[in-house]
């Protein structure tokens, strides 16, 4: 359903890119954050899911920076490649990957009329995190087990736009202790917790858990038909 595309950041680096595009104008532009594992199959059909129900749909490859072209699956090499690619990422001098988070932003705005929501998942979910907290034109984000994000300073920032966030109940990586500080700290953000693990809605992995991620799913098309006013 979607192709590839390339955004040009502030510094005039290059970001490689996906864009999923509905078959009638755009009731709103949604910016898609990949995990660990590049802008793949899974992200791939995340950006063409949205497009189906009418969302102008961009997917930076936020690994550009450090290695083109990732697209991993999630066995335990994979796994390690991932990490590795995003220990490269976050090591960039600032912004960093948030340059091609926001040109992805731009770009969707200039399309959709100002109408832009960020959605993330892992990783994506940090990003996303960032992005709501620092970028401008985000008028609503949504994050899927944003690892790194229930933890100071990180979850102290303010927001800029609505969040919902969702949380996995048995996710070993963000225990729970630290989502309820996070909850505690943004007392603004819609928290939901479901009995899951991490990366319960990615439906390639031995952790997906279908009724978590059709509520999860759910909501965040409601929230962003709220916020967006689509």
């Amino acid at each position: 359903m979607g192709h590839s595309m390339v955004l040009r950041a502030a510094d005039g680096f290059e970001c490689d890119a996906y864009i999923a595009q509905p078959h009638k104008p755009p009731r709103a532009g949604l910016v898609v954050l990949q995990e660990i594992f590049g802008v793949n199959a899974h992200i791939r059909a995340i950006a063409d899911g949205f497009a189906m129900v009418g969302f102008l749909v961009i997917a930076p490859a936020t690994f550009s920076r450090v290695q083109r072209q990732v697209n991993l699956g999630y066995s335990e090499a994979d796994v390690a490649k991932g990490r590795e690619f995003k220990s490269q990422a976050e090591a960039l001098p600032a912004p960093g990957v948030m340059a091609d988070v926001q040109a992805a932003v731009t770009h969707a705005s200039l399309a959709c009329k100002g109408k832009v929501g960020v959605v993330g998942y892992c990783w994506g979910g940090l990003l996303t995190w960032r992005a709501a907290t620092q970028l401008s034109g985000v008028k609503a984000a949504v994050t899927y087990y944003g690892g790194g994000m229930t933890l100071p300073p990180t979850r102290d920032a303010r927001p800029l736009c609505p969040v919902l966030s969702h949380f996995g109940l048995r996710d070993p990586i963000i225990p729970m202790d630290t989502v309820e500080a996070f909850r505690l700290a943004q007392p603004d953000v819609q928290v939901q917790v479901y009995d899951a693990d991490h990366g319960f809605n990615c439906d390639h992995r031995g952790s997906y858990d279908a009724n978590a991620a059709d509520l999860a799913l759910e909501r965040t098309l409601g929230f962003f038909i709220d916020q967006l006013g689509a």
